[in-house]
């Protein structure tokens, strides 16, 4: 009986797998599952805005808690009318989970911001204007 050695993988017609043993195979089949569930935690950030203000919103800017570094409108489409929601995506270099959010109404170009919002635990975000108090506020869930 002879001793056989670690299994391999090979691809026939490729020597790009030649002689690869299996537990290198899977070892990087893991590295890239760990690098893919880290993107994915990355996108968690992305979040859906609910406009409930009885007006409509004609920009969103996302920044990272505190920096106020609007950068570009991220809403993805020209306006948002009272009643309707969108799904936020925004590119983002820094790996933190708070975030600050500013809206802009189309109405008289007035705003209203909120700071510190943990993006990497909340996926929704509905905003509400009350007339009486002047206020804007947001609820997240």
């Amino acid at each position: 009986m002879t001793a056989l050695g670690a299994p391999r993988l090979y691809c026939h017609g490729s020597k790009s797998f030649e002689g690869v043993s299996m537990g290198r195979f899977f070892a990087a089949l893991l590295l890239s599952g760990i690098a893919s569930s880290a993107l994915a935690a990355e996108a968690k950030q992305d979040f859906t805005l609910v406009n409930k203000t009885g007006y409509e919103l004609n920009a969103v800017f996302v920044s990272p808690g505190h920096a106020d570094a609007w950068g570009e409108d991220v809403m993805g489409r020209d306006t948002l009318g009272d009643g309707e929601s969108v799904h936020i995506t925004f590119k983002r270099a820094e790996k933190t989970c708070e975030w600050d959010l500013k809206v802009v109404y189309t109405v008289d170009d007035s705003k209203a911001v909120w700071h510190d919002i943990d993006l990497c635990s909340v996926s929704k975000i509905t905003i509400r204007y009350n007339k009486n108090t002047d206020k804007t506020t947001a609820s997240y869930d």
